[in-house]
């Protein structure tokens, strides 16, 4: 009876799904689901666009100053979620992991990290 013998070596070979899309990601929303997992629901961020706009014709025929309608005086962003991804504790731990040595590399390119906004990007 041969005994069980593992490979040497463990070749991964990546594929990209036709529908796959890269997306900006400026924030994470999530936690926690009652399964244990980590979720995230990656989104970007936009303004509002109002339902139309007008402007005034002149006599000349040219075209005043876009107006907005009344009541756009408050500044309203969409949250658009795009992406939602439900990570295992082992997972989350390799992300992680994955993510600090990325950020080490970025920081060490220049001495801080690149392009500081003010806004983390974490919400909770």
């Amino acid at each position: 009876m041969n005994p069980l013998r593992h490979p040497n070596k463990i070749r991964y070979r990546y594929t990209i799904d036709k529908d796959a899309r890269l997306h900006t990601a400026h924030g994470v929303w999530g936690g926690i689901n009652p399964q244990g997992e980590i979720e995230l629901n990656f989104y970007h961020e936009s303004d509002a666009l109002p339902q139309s706009t007008e402007c005034l014709v002149s006599p000349d025929g040219s075209l005043g100053p876009e107006n907005l309608p009344e009541g756009f005086e408050q500044r309203d962003i969409i949250r658009h979620i795009h992406s939602r991804v439900l990570l295992n504790y082992e997972t989350a731990r390799a992300v992680l992991e994955w993510l600090e040595d990325r950020v080490a590399t970025l920081e060490m390119e220049d001495g801080e990290a690149p392009l500081f906004s003010g806004h983390s990007g974490r919400e909770q």
